[in-house]
């Protein structure tokens, strides 16, 4: 056993060793290899406002879904953030990434392990101690610790946060393409039931044409043909009633899985598209990447793979390690803990690397090469965020002007096809006519309602591109729902209301 002053030298001794190995570390962890990271420049469109900057991806917290003032979708966006499984997929990467990020950092300290052991040996007369058979007991406390030289480890390190960082953006791109996805599969659905409504009050009109034409057929005043072709445009419109029915069915379980729910159980009840439409601020494209987290994704990847060039490049140099142990060891158990059995060792290793067949050269033109890749990757990313947002404005601009056009298409289609139905009624025109201008009608009504499904979903486009929705109190509304818009979804079924 040891006495009071032997356990205080063995504390000075441990004490003395250990500052030395810390001094030893500060000094030599004063060089990093490899290059210091820095975000190339992209080349913004001229005369947008568009502005480079650090990503902000973590900052896109808003319901944007909300603006179209529907609980409905509200709803399902709500439960798609919940069950989703891809996007239980995309938390589970981004947990994982962090653990990986925590195991790169853990040689920053030094590794401490204990390994009792108790062995039982036989040596023969050529060993020393000759012909011994005997048990060895062992208590060890092994230390080792890598010095960063070169900044290898600090390098890992840099990498595997990167990486952690972009599978946190890659979660929030996974996030806002879900809810997108929702949201588009959604308003064509709902267009799909303003479909639906305008085939069902077509289909009654087609009904009366045929009892009409059926009336006017028994007493002499229509042919044969006229009865025909009534009848055919009933079971057409009847078959369109039919496939428009089977693609709302297919949109639902669309968005069943989507919801993470068995489509067999997922039903959605048959509404209007009737959506509050937002209005767009003027310059508001100017944040764009701050806010999408495809591009911070692609800009943290680049900083990874920066990273690791300098990981590749302290692989040239020494890695200098220090260990040491502590602990007992002896022969007999009884007198395992005294002061004699005590063991003690500490010192640097160096392993140089000096020939190995050109892996490491190889290494570094593949670190290089795959950062060059990921700088253009984040290029590309960029210049296809702008793309998105162009490409969304353009089509608002578009179906903007089509709503004007269209609604006045809408209002003479319905003048001409009441009209028509007049004058065949009265004998003046034949119903070839009737079929043309009803036909004109249907098309009519049903491409506003298509226009105005299209307006929605480029609305929902945009607010993806620009990376999760518009700024807090950037927002105007027309004042009323839908505006100009609602009277053209008025319009495709304006119809029914005066027959």
């Amino acid at each position: 056993m040891k006495t009071p002053s032997q356990l205080k030298i063995v504390i000075c001794a441990w004490s003395g060793r250990l500052s030395f190995i810390v001094l030893l570390a500060l000094l030599l962890t004063g060089c990093v290899v490899g290059p210091d990271y820095n975000k190339p420049q992209v080349a913004a469109p001229p005369d947008w406002g568009w502005k480079l900057a650090q990503p902000s991806d973590a900052a896109i917290k808003s319901n944007w879904w909300e603006l179209f003032q529907d609980p409905v979708l509200d709803q399902l966006e709500t439960q798609a953030t919940g069950t989703n499984q891809l996007l239980q997929v995309a938390v589970a990467h981004v947990d994982q990434s962090r653990a990986v990020a925590r195991i790169s950092e853990s040689p920053f300290s030094p590794q401490l392990s204990f390994d009792p052991s108790i062995n039982s040996f036989h040596t023969q007369l050529n060993h020393v101690p000759s012909e011994l058979t005997a048990t060895a007991y062992t208590i060890p406390l092994d230390l080792s610790y890598e010095v960063d030289l070169w900044g290898k480890i600090r390098r890992s390190f840099q990498s595997a946060q990167a990486q952690a960082e972009g599978n946190v953006a890659d979660y929030y791109n996974v996030l806002l393409t879900l809810h997108g996805d929702v949201a588009v599969n959604y308003f064509l659905l709902r267009e799909l039931d303003a479909q639906i409504t305008l085939l069902n009050e077509t289909l009654a009109l087609r009904q009366n044409s045929v009892q009409i034409t059926a009336e006017r057929y028994h007493t002499g005043l229509a042919s044969e043909l006229d009865l025909d072709l009534a009848r055919t445009q009933l079971a057409k419109t009847k078959t369109l009633v039919t496939e428009t029915q089977r693609q709302r069915d297919d949109l639902q379980n669309a968005l069943a899985l989507l919801c993470g729910q068995p489509a067999a159980t997922f039903q959605i009840k048959p509404g209007t598209l009737d959506e509050l439409l937002p209005a767009i601020p003027v310059g508001l494209p100017s944040a764009l990447l701050e806010r999408r987290p495809d591009v911070a994704e692609a800009e943290r990847k680049m900083a990874a793979a920066n990273a690791q060039i300098g990981v590749a490049k302290a692989a040239f140099f020494p890695a200098i390690t220090l260990t040491g142990g502590a602990g007992y060891s002896s022969f007999n158990a009884g007198n395992l803990l005294n002061w004699e059995s005590q063991l003690f060792q500490i010192g640097p290793s160096a392993a140089l690397p000096i020939f190995n067949g050109g892996r490491l050269k190889a290494g570094l033109k593949e670190a290089r090469a795959n950062y060059r890749a990921t700088c253009a990757s984040y290029r590309q990313q960029v210049l296809m965020a702008f793309k998105d947002v162009s490409d969304a404005l353009v089509d608002l601009d578009s179906y903007g002007q089509q709503v004007v056009s269209e609604t006045d298409a809408v209002e003479a289609a319905n003048r001409s096809a009441n009209v028509s139905r007049e004058r065949y009624k009265r004998g003046l025109i034949n119903y070839l006519d009737v079929l043309d201008s009803e036909r004109t009608q249907l098309e009519t009504q049903s491409k506003a309602i298509e226009i105005h499904a299209l307006q929605l979903v480029s609305t929902v486009h945009l607010i993806k591109a620009l990376g999760g929705g518009f700024e807090a109190g950037s927002l105007a509304t027309d004042g009323t729902r839908m505006g100009k818009n609602n009277h053209l979804a008025a319009a495709a079924t304006a119809a029914s209301a005066k027959h």
